[in-house]
């Protein structure tokens, strides 16, 4: 019997036009060049006979299995997401999509993005329309301030300095 995990849940179904390629291109990489690779590899180690003693067999398979997940999760993904590549008309307040520059109480600069959940990247300060902060900046406008609680209970505040639009091509 499988271990037992409590449902994810359901996450925003927003995707920003660059965060669609990338989710696009991954796919079609996985399916027209890296599973063709696989599949060759797992054939050519079944053609050396005992396939119960066969590493390369064996590890193959699970590559395969693991390459086919993927692509279903993203086919499934790709095909139940809206790309929003529009600048929204009231650029004053925070909506998804814009880069918000914030200062926090230890006079600390933060600069973020909010995106989708598929685009999550911490090293480019992107964080999902559904996370906290995002929810916590949802409609406010430059000078209001926000309040955070963290995981241990203690509050950080926040003001917001800047907001700014990137034009979609």
């Amino acid at each position: 019997m499988g271990r037992w995990r409590a449902p994810q849940p359901k996450s925003s179904k927003y995707i920003t036009q660059s965060g669609f390629d990338k989710l696009n291109a991954e796919l079609r990489h996985l399916w027209k060049e890296k599973r063709p690779q696989v599949t060759l590899a797992v054939r050519e180690a079944a053609a050396q006979g005992d396939r119960s003693d066969n590493a390369e067999y064996t590890e193959g398979k699970r590559l395969l299995r693991e390459i086919d997940r993927r692509v279903r999760f993203l086919a499934n993904r790709l095909e139940d997401i809206t790309v929003v590549n529009n600048i929204p008309q009231n650029t004053q307040i925070v909506l998804f999509g814009a880069w918000v520059a914030l200062i926090d109480e230890d006079d600390k600069d933060l600069k973020v993005r909010i995106v989708g959940p598929d685009e999550i990247d911490a090293k480019n300060n992107y964080i999902s329309m559904d996370s906290p902060l995002a929810k916590a900046l949802f409609k406010k406008s430059v000078g209001d301030e926000i309040s955070l609680t963290k995981p241990d209970n203690s509050v950080m505040y926040y003001e917001i300095l800047e907001i700014k639009y990137e034009k979609y091509s």
